[in-house]
């Protein structure tokens, strides 16, 4: 089990056990896995009442920006879960390329596709997420997609919301318990613009230029051939002072035609405003 490095609350110590309980009820679990803070409490707390019953799966493609992929099969390593990726083919379905509203459902609905037979073979093992309970209110089109397939959502089922999860992450000692949301990259791109692997990959040339540049938490959002990049706020001045030659220089050297920057700073799921 899972030391207690920091006291929790009593409210927030019964969730941690109601979750406890919750994942060691399905005798065998299969966790869709992206290495991200919640995902990545469901795995540990899935090894830790599991242990060998207990396996994470997390689906590769080229949406999945490079660093996220290693850094999932670091902490996978870390918490001692079982581990496993598999390809998934999302790129070559028009509801996913064409990028409408809802691409997250075809993104969703390929990856349980693979999560279903694996975990068929593997003892009939319960498929779980990590959806939370502040996710229900997002506009998330993949939450339908798991549920159709017969996701369950402990966290969200116990009504244990993203500060929980990260107050919890970081009382059992998991590093990445401050880990700022990392969306795909097809998020970069506004709905109707299609998406293929090249752009992907031009998206994450960008970004991993930008983090090998002090800034780990960044977006760098395109619309045909431009780009504009998103910092916190109170980076803004710092990333100004990379220089302007400096930034414009390499972004026209991956391809992009313009590039700027967004005033108002990185804010996630910015591409939903006018949905919700």
């Amino acid at each position: 089990m899972f030391h207690q490095l920091e006291r929790l609350s009593q409210s927030k110590q019964k969730e941690l056990q109601q979750l406890r309980e919750s994942l060691r009820r399905f005798n065998n679990v299969c966790v869709a896995y992206s290495g991200g803070v919640d995902s990545s409490l469901i795995a540990a707390i899935a090894q830790e009442q599991l242990g060998p019953n207990a396996i994470a799966i997390t689906g590769v493609s080229s949406s999945l920006a490079s660093h996220l992929r290693n850094e999932a099969k670091q902490q996978a390593n870390w918490i001692g879960i079982r581990h496993k990726e598999c390809i998934t083919n999302e790129l070559e379905d028009p509801s996913y390329s064409n990028n409408p509203k809802d691409r997250c459902f075809a993104c969703k609905r390929e990856l349980h596709l693979h999560l279903a037979q694996i975990a068929q073979e593997a003892k009939g093992c319960q498929v779980v997420d990590g959806v939370n309970l502040d996710d229900l209110d997002d506009h998330r089109p993949g939450i339908e997609a798991a549920r159709q397939a017969g996701v369950r959502s402990p966290l969200a089922e116990l009504r244990i919301n993203k500060a929980t999860v990260r107050q919890i992450s970081r009382a059992l000692g998991f590093p990445w318990w401050d880990k700022p949301a990392q969306p795909c990259l097809a998020s970069r791109f506004p709905y109707g613009e299609k998406i293929n692997s090249l752009r992907l990959k031009q998206v994450e040339k960008a970004e991993d230029w930008l983090r090998a540049n002090g800034f780990q938490e960044v977006r760098v959002r395109t619309q045909a051939m431009a780009a504009r990049i998103e910092v916190p706020p109170s980076q803004i001045k710092d990333l100004i002072s990379i220089g302007r030659e400096n930034i414009i220089n390499h972004f026209l050297s991956i391809g992009f035609t313009s590039v700027s920057i967004d005033l108002e700073g990185l804010i996630s799921g910015k591409l939903n405003r006018n949905i919700k």
